[in-house]
């Protein structure tokens, strides 16, 4: 995509920006790599989030590195990591903190949960009840939490990054639909290369694993996340990411009747906004100031595949979201 004359010197100053907030990206992506192989598209991914304030909801089956590769993230960024490992016992207190009676003072006050974090990873978020998903989706929503009637703000950057095990239903609770929508990204975990897995065989089992080191302090990240508020959207480019959201609601209207059948709700507006901030923070990190309509077209799969609710009918033909949001994406056509 061309940008248009009048917007061109607006994007060369903004470019100009990006280029120098970006310098530390090199040295993050080649940090991560050290101590997480392979799992390129998941630590790609990770920094968009990260860089467009949005959380993201990993799936996959154990050992995948979802764990590591947060952890490394949090480690790189030099910022507060805090795991919390959901179960079905877990309280809301548990999460955000409660209140403490001092028996010498008589009065009570504030214990502040795990949730005061910058990065928070949500190991196995499915195995909590709703009462705690309920305290969670006000702290991923609102960046804030309450305790004991008095309402905390959260600081910034706060990311939660969620881990889940699609094969494992025992013990679990399906994520409400509302929860699941503020996730910005979800990510399909997939089994490493063999070549990957072979480097990973020889990193762990030689003793040789390296420890992580920040390359990259909180108050760079809030700079760039400025930057990513600044990157231009042209009006075709916007446009392409609201036809991709409405062909998932009125398929029929966007040339796709085949696909009415099969999709009971489509996206929401929140998919639209993530769409386009996600695209922003992925033109950051290849360095423009412009978003094109590859950058949404290349997000679209992980911002749209937990937002698109199919039918019965496409579960008894065993047709996926992936599939769906494939389709789409194919028959709108790319400015």
């Amino acid at each position: 995509m061309s940008v248009s004359g009048h917007a061109l010197g607006t994007t060369e100053h903004i470019t100009a920006r990006v280029r120098e907030e970006s310098a530390f990206v090199p040295a993050v992506e080649a940090e991560l790599a050290r101590v997480v192989v392979g799992q390129r598209h998941m630590l790609h991914r990770l920094l968009i989030g990260l860089l467009a304030d949005g959380h993201v909801l990993l799936e996959g089956v154990p050992g995948l590195a979802k764990t590591r590769a947060v952890r490394a993230l949090a480690s790189v960024v030099d910022c507060r990591f805090r795991r919390i490992q959901f179960t079905p016992d877990l309280l809301p207190s548990d999460l955000v903190g409660t209140m403490i009676y001092n028996s010498r003072t008589g009065d009570f006050a504030v214990q502040r949960g795990p949730i005061f974090g910058n990065v928070i990873l949500a190991d196995e978020i499915n195995r909590a009840p709703a009462k705690v998903q309920s305290a969670l989706l006000e702290a991923m929503q609102e960046r804030q939490v309450t305790i004991g009637g008095e309402t905390f703000r959260l600081d910034e950057p706060f990311l939660v990054l969620a881990t889940q095990n699609p094969i494992e239903h025992e013990g679990t609770y399906p994520l409400p639909e509302a929860q699941v929508d503020r996730f910005m990204m979800k990510l399909r975990v997939s089994y490493p290369e063999r070549a990957e897995e072979s480097a990973m065989l020889d990193m762990v089992t030689s003793g040789t694993e390296a420890a992580t080191k920040a390359v990259v302090n909180v108050e760079t990240i809030l700079r760039a996340r400025s930057v990513v508020d600044s990157i231009y959207v042209d009006v075709r480019a916007k446009d392409y990411a609201l036809d991709l959201v409405r062909a998932t609601r009125e398929p029929a209207a966007m040339g796709l009747g085949a696909l009415a059948p099969l999709i009971e709700y489509g996206a929401s507006p929140r998919a639209s906004i993530a769409l386009v901030r996600a695209a922003k923070a992925h033109a950051f990190l290849e360095g423009r100031g412009y978003v094109a309509p590859a950058d949404i077209k290349g997000i679209a799969p992980d911002v749209l595949r937990h937002r698109v609710i199919l039918t019965y009918e496409a579960d008894a033909e065993r047709v996926t979201t992936d599939e769906v949001v494939s389709r789409v994406l194919d028959a709108v056509p790319v400015p």
